[in-house]
Parts: C-alpha cells; structure tokens; sequence
C-alpha cells in the first residue's frame, strides 16, 4: 500500500504549484571512523540552536550510534518498522534543542543486509510522516552498500567526509565513482575532517579532486575543513556534540560555519530523478491547489 500511494503522489508533482523549503541531506564518506555522525549531528544541533525543525535519519541500519552518541534511550528503532510493529513516527526520539531522531538497530545483520525492496520500502515510510521539517540529515552507512546508494540517491545534497588517510580518500573516490557513473549523482560537497589547518583540508580536497576530474564528469566542492580539535572528543566522552558543550571551540565554529553554509543551499524547484521522498511528501501535503495536466 505504501508502494501504490507514493507512486501515485509522485505522479502529482507536476500539478503542485506550491514548493516547500525542505532540504534534504545525506552525510556519507565510503570509509568508516572519518567522523560522518559528528558531523551529521552537529550540523542538526547547529541549525536546530536556529530555530529550524530538524530530523536526523540515522541510516546506518546494522550499526547505529546516532541516539547513543547523544545520550539517548530508543525503545524501538527501524528494526521494528520493518517488521509491521509499528508506524515509523512511533520511534521517534527527541533530542537536543527539539532535534527529532530516527533510530536504527544496532548489531542486527538482517538490517544491515536489506533487500532493494526493503530499501524501497523503508525510504516510502517516510510518507507516513505529518511533521513539519525544515531539514532533513541522513547519516550513512560506512561502505558502498545498496543502502548508503539508495540514501545518497535520496538526497538533494551529498555531503562526503573525508580525512587526510588514503584509505579514507580512496573509499570516497569509489563511492563517488558509483554514484557519478552508475546513477546520475553528479554533484558532491565534500568536508575535510580532523584537520591540523586550513591548508591541510585544501590539500586534502586537491588529492580527491585530481583523480575525480581526470576520470569523471562529478562536480565536487569544498564546503568545510573541520579542524582536529580534542573538545570533540571530551565532548563525545560527555555524549554531548562539540556545538553544545564548547559552542566557541574551533571544531564548534567550523561546524557551526558549515551549518549555515547548508541553510543557504537552493532547494530544487521539483525532484531532479532522484528518490528525493521526503521532498515529495511535503510538497504533496504542503500543496493546495492544482493546475490541469495541460499547464504541467
């Protein structure tokens, strides 16, 4: 049933006049331990001290650390939603300065070993959602699995976390190499984490995009270098983010840079091929009048 519905809300875009300012953002990196949950986490808490309604997807199904990270008690989780248990708005949890989190199961190796199908149907559940949301994170999977591809996809933005380790810049390299050839993702921000300057994060962007420019059509941007700082860390120890604990530490003020920086990014004006659900579901619910299908 959901399956039938979202298809046929998709099929009334083209008919909606009435746009949303929902932004919907992946944080990926193909390599795990280059900080993707910090920053997806310290993005949302940035911009929910804003005043914006975010919710944070934590996507990465078989090992999730989004609630933990932050000191939190998730009685049921995705794992739950799959099985019929219940509706995905039931595992909502509330975080810091009204952030909404959406856990996931941890240690489970059926999610992490989902069927396409179930990746379908997962990313649908969104459409049972009524929250009013101005952004959206999804944090990923570590790898190249069909669900970190299928969230990516999802997206309006791909943000890619790298650090300066060459496992760290292949990983990425690999992952933006499916999503550019094999499904049309064309565009990449990428954020240089746990670097010693500004320099070093220029360096590192240079290395990614050397190999990405010789070999494919991607367009890749630095949007942030995030600076090694060990206030994340104590925060972390704290099951705090850096931008609560020491809002005026230099991890605190990039990312707090970096949330801005993402506040101001264009909405696209209708989905652009991709999956873009959560999108699609606002602006089905956000919309009130229709034009006929010959003005379409």
């Amino acid at each position: 049933m959901i399956e039938n519905s979202m298809y046929d809300q998709a099929s009334g875009l083209r008919r909606m006049t009435q746009l949303t300012s929902t932004k919907v953002i992946t944080v990926t990196g193909g390599k795990g331990g280059v900080g993707k949950t910090n920053v997806t986490l310290n993005m949302a808490i940035a911009m929910a001290r804003q005043g914006k309604r975010v919710m944070v997807l934590d996507a990465d199904l078989g090992l999730a650390n989004v609630d933990v990270m932050l000191g939190l008690r998730a009685v049921r989780n995705l794992s739950h939603v799959l099985a019929g248990v219940c509706d995905l708005k039931d595992i909502i949890v509330e975080g810091p300065y009204g952030v909404k989190i959406v856990p996931a199961s941890s240690g489970t190796q059926t999610m992490a070993e989902l069927t396409p199908a179930q990746h379908t149907g997962l990313i649908r559940a969104f459409s049972t959602l009524e929250d009013d949301i101005d952004v959206l994170l999804i944090d990923t999977a570590a790898g190249i699995s069909d669900m970190v591809l299928s969230f990516s996809r999802a997206a309006q933005d791909v943000l890619v976390v790298v650090c300066d380790e060459p496992t760290s810049i292949t990983d990425a390299y690999a992952l933006i190499k499916i999503l550019s050839r094999e499904y049309d993702v064309q565009r990449f921000k990428i954020v240089a984490n746990m670097v010693r300057s500004y320099r070093e994060g220029r360096d590192l962007f240079a290395k990614l995009t050397r190999v990405s420019e010789r070999f494919l059509r991607a367009n890749l941007e630095l949007v942030a270098c995030i600076p090694l700082d060990d206030r994340v860390r104590q925060a972390v120890k704290r099951q705090k983010v850096v931008v609560e604990a020491f809002p005026r530490s230099p991890a605190a003020l990039a990312f707090t840079s970096l949330s801005n920086k993402a506040l101001s990014w264009p909405v696209p004006a209708c989905p652009g091929g991709h999956v873009e659900f959560f999108v699609e579901k606002l602006l089905i619910r956000s919309s009130r009048q229709e034009v006929p299908l010959s003005e379409s």
